[in-house]
């Protein structure tokens, strides 16, 4: 069985405050995007090695089998279900350490694949509980629509967002931000004016109105990344940001472009957007 976990993009990322358990509460509309990984399941006669029941191809990640959400994911249901052997191919094409959910989207994936490929009929909540576990932005991916994240990311609800006939850019430069040194780096505070509020306004208003609070502190920190956004700006978009804790940065434009003019030589996704309605 194979399937194609897409990445997303975080449109404004307000961070409220520091929890008690160490996470924070935030807000944020995450959107879906087209670039996805490729994820297969394959049958397999014997139980293999721990080091060979993954293999990844694509992008290096730099980490081991253990540490891959998608191999922790499988190793969650092999727990608890007595599953048939299966090894688990996955080609890496989303960068991580940019902001774009990449592995999130991979655990996510996982748990709806094994799930359908053994007839484990697992409830939504059950999935649900799975996926919180292996990661607070997991269980977007089983929603997978646009929707309105809240709490540490696990409260999530429809967002209807027209955004047909616009384009998106998305530029990964080399930089890759943990997600513990974006955190560290940002002060929670209350937004001047609501996410979903600032949202209602044209496009053309929302350089004004959606902020990602982990800009002021990783653009003072990495200065290249100020250059791509006005680059972005300079070449026509008409909004731009950070996705996430980044190191992705998006521009929305209202025409179409070609990324190797604006950025050559650097890894980048271009789509026409739809709506959600």
């Amino acid at each position: 069985m194979i399937c194609f976990p897409n990445a997303k993009i975080n449109l404004g990322l307000n961070i409220i405050r520091k929890r008690p358990d160490g996470f924070h509460d935030l807000e944020s509309i995450f959107l879906p995007v087209g670039w996805s990984d490729i994820l297969e399941v394959i049958p397999s006669n014997d139980l293999v090695e721990e080091e060979l029941r993954l293999k990844q191809t694509g992008i290096p990640l730099g980490i081991s089998i253990r540490d891959n959400l998608a191999f922790q994911a499988s190793e969650v249901l092999r727990k608890e279900f007595d599953l048939p052997y299966f090894k688990i191919a996955l080609h890496k094409q989303i960068p991580s350490g940019a902001g774009l959910g990449g592995g999130s989207s991979d655990a996510a994936s996982m748990i709806l694949m094994l799930d359908k490929l053994f007839g484990l009929a697992l409830s939504k909540d059950k999935i649900w509980s799975y996926l919180e576990h292996l990661g607070s932005d997991c269980p977007f991916f089983y929603f997978n629509q646009p929707a309105f994240v809240s709490g540490r990311g696990e409260l999530i609800e429809p967002f209807h967002l027209n955004l047909s006939g616009y384009y998106l850019l998305i530029l990964v430069p080399k930089i890759r931000i943990s997600t513990a040194e974006a955190f560290r780096s940002v002060s929670p505070r209350n937004p001047e004016i609501s996410l979903k509020k600032a949202l209602e306004y044209p496009v053309e208003e929302w350089s004004r109105l959606v902020i990602n609070d982990f800009e002021n502190a990783l653009f003072s920190k990495y200065p290249e990344f100020n250059q791509i956004k006005n680059k972005m700006y300079s070449s026509g978009a008409v909004y731009s940001s950070l996705s996430g804790s980044g190191s992705a940065i998006y521009g929305i434009f209202r025409n179409r472009i070609n990324p190797a003019n604006i950025f050559p030589g650097q890894t980048c996704w271009f789509e026409k957007m739809n709506s959600s309605d």
